[in-house]
């Protein structure tokens, strides 16, 4: 008989456990997949927003696509019980089905601050297809956006408010900008670009309420004068979909606790994505990571073991990027680690910054940011990311790095590029995606 898999969760990791099983199963098994929505990708969305793209392109396995994957679809639908004893998923519409094992890749949704008022009319989240529809309907040339909250998921569509010539500013309760990302040096950098650009920046601001008057939206602010909105958008924080998993037998910490094969407590269990608590690169401990390049990797891991292979994985690393107004802003790894050596280096005229971290001489975390337009900046990105992620043996050339503006040298003495190469996460080289935009 066929093994049976089941898939619940239409996202990145999802579509890529999917396409990894095929790639690595012997004998044909059953896929069933089950999806709140038909699969697209969140990344896309601020490209949806400006109109950069269609809405069409957002999505990224289409009905052809599932079934030349031989993928049996329930969208539409919720997981509502995992009956881990019977291996029986249960939906909302009272469909059960049943597994022989399965993936639990229920990603995260939005989460609004908890001020009266979060929840009405011209108040979005942007995290989903259907906000992102939301958002654009609202938002006009001239309009006056306010974004609460400063993080990672604001700067992502700060760019595509902009281009639909909106007026933005963004309230943030922390000291500073980015507080998940970049440290003081960085966020005053980034801060002062935005002003610079026309964006407003309130930190250290506390909403109380939202009102409507007369049509328009009215945040109440605990000090520094209230402001007055045509849209806001709140980008303050994600919460993992695992409510759902209320007495099952999979672990739940912060997110479903799993192993170097991520599966979970229970055997036959996996989870990928946001949902995962797995083991991060640098530190080793256990960890939540809900971004993209993570999702990615966890639904590779995870298919080729559903598949029959026995995979172990090394852990995902921390990657924020993101590009402002045409500078760019990355941090990798332990980048707050404050027991670490540092080095760093700025300069605020181009502006520019470098913040490098140590263990040993070993870089375990780095901070970068500077002019899209400058390749200076945009090389030292990824070769950042590449000493940070290989753990390579620095050596002497740790002490080159006490000037974080010349990281070429040291990546290629190190021959942090050999380091990576045998480090594909299957172990084997990568196979293009044909078809369809599911990244592999």
């Amino acid at each position: 008989m066929a093994r049976r898999h089941l898939i619940i969760g239409g996202g990145t990791a999802g579509m890529n456990a999917i396409r990894t099983i095929r790639e690595e199963e012997s004998e044909r098994s059953t896929i069933t997949l089950v999806s709140a929505e038909k699969p697209y990708s969140r990344m896309v969305l601020p490209y949806y927003l400006d109109r950069s793209i269609a809405e069409s392109h957002v999505f990224t396995a289409t009905a052809r696509v599932l079934a030349d994957w031989g993928t049996t679809t329930q969208l539409g639908k919720r997981a509502t019980a995992l009956d881990t004893k019977a291996n029986v998923c249960t939906l909302d519409d009272g469909t059960k089905v049943e597994y022989d094992d399965c993936l639990i890749a229920t990603g995260s949704s939005a989460v609004r601050a908890p001020v009266p008022g979060a929840d009405g009319s011209g108040v979005h989240s942007f995290w989903t297809l259907d906000q992102a529809r939301g958002v654009l309907a609202q938002i006009q040339p001239g309009s006056h956006v306010v974004m609460v909250g400063a993080g990672f998921i604001a700067f992502t569509i700060l760019n595509s408010i902009l281009s639909l010539g909106a007026k933005l500013t963004i309230v943030e309760v922390a000291p500073r900008i980015l507080p998940r990302m970049i440290d003081d040096t960085g966020a005053g950098l980034v801060q002062t670009w935005l002003e610079q650009n026309g964006v407003a920046v309130r930190t250290g601001a506390k909403l109380t309420r939202i009102d409507d008057v007369k049509g328009r939206r009215r945040l109440k602010m605990a000090a520094g004068g209230d402001l007055v909105a045509d849209v806001v958008i709140m980008a303050t924080g994600i919460r993992t979909n695992l409510d759902w998993l209320k007495g099952s037998d999979v672990k739940i910490n912060q997110g479903v606790v799993v192993d170097d094969h991520l599966r979970s407590s229970v055997p036959n269990v996996y989870a990928a994505g946001d949902v995962a608590e797995g083991r991060d690169l640098i530190s080793q401990a256990n960890a939540v990571h809900a971004i993209e390049p993570t999702a990615q990797e966890h639904g590779r891991i995870v298919g080729a073991n559903m598949a029959g292979k026995d995979v172990r994985y090394r852990g995902s690393l921390i990657i924020n990027i993101v590009e402002v107004c045409h500078l760019d802003v990355a941090s990798f790894g332990a980048w707050d680690d404050a027991k670490a050596e540092a080095a760093n280096g700025v300069k605020p005229d181009r502006p520019a910054y470098r913040k490098l971290l140590w263990r040993g001489d070993r870089l375990t975390g780095a901070i970068i940011l500077g002019p899209s337009s400058d390749i200076w900046t945009s090389n030292d990105v990824g070769m950042l990311k590449g000493l940070v992620q290989s753990g390579v043996s620095l050596g002497p050339w740790k002490a080159h790095l006490k000037n974080p503006f010349d990281i070429k040298p040291a990546f290629i003495a190190t021959k942090t590029t050999s380091s990576l190469l045998p480090e594909t996460i299957l172990g084997r080289p990568s196979k293009a995606p044909g078809e369809s935009p599911v990244a592999v």
